[in-house]
């Protein structure tokens, strides 16, 4: 699979990012406050993947469209949360911000796979 081939595909491409945020998530001191947030981020983040797996796997278009509106959702959770991690982290507030841009893509792909499927159904 070619470097485009795997930026098309979701499904690798979520899991990845998850992985990425796991590797980050290892560089940071973890203190009483950044414990919290990293906790929340690793679930958060993880779970656009795990979501997408499963709306894969969906057993109909209203569940297909439920998990892919979940994935938009933990999408803009992790968003925050590494907003915050890179404010309790500065350090890494640069790996942080390029994944922050990965996340904010998946957002803007999530809700125009939520707006179309939502505009299909109205059409039906």
């Amino acid at each position: 699979m070619t470097e485009i081939d795997k930026r098309f595909d979701l499904e690798e491409r979520t899991s990845k990012f998850g992985g990425n945020v796991v590797k980050l998530c290892r560089r940071v001191k973890q203190d009483t406050i950044n414990k919290s947030i990293i906790n929340q981020l690793v679930r958060s983040s993880t779970s656009i993947g795990a979501n997408y797996c499963e709306a894969n796997g969906a057993s109909s278009k209203k569940d297909f469209r439920n998990k892919i509106h979940i994935c938009q959702k933990e999408a803009r959770e992790t968003k925050h949360w590494l907003r915050m991690i890179s404010e309790s982290a500065p350090e890494i507030k640069k790996e942080a911000r390029e994944l922050w841009q990965e996340c904010h893509e998946f957002t803007l792909i999530f809700g125009k796979i939520t707006a179309t499927l939502n505009n299909k159904k109205k059409k039906v």
